[in-house]
């Protein structure tokens, strides 16, 4: 499926009142989780440990 494909199609899922703030807001969404979908499968992503050791620190301050 193509980026305009996806794009359409997830315009087409918001209600039909939908503003151009909701419709901005999905777009955003979507290409956000694409984008760190991409980068999990170029190994960019954190090991859980690490991340869990992040959380603690800041949870502890």
């Amino acid at each position: 499926m193509t980026t305009k494909e996806i794009a359409i199609r997830n315009i087409q899922e918001l209600s039909e009142d939908a503003t151009w703030e909701d419709i901005q807001e999905r777009i955003n969404f979507v290409a956000g989780v694409r984008k760190g979908l991409s980068e999990l499968d170029e190994g960019k992503g954190i090991a859980h440990e690490r991340l869990r050791e992040e959380f603690k620190e800041w949870l502890s301050s």
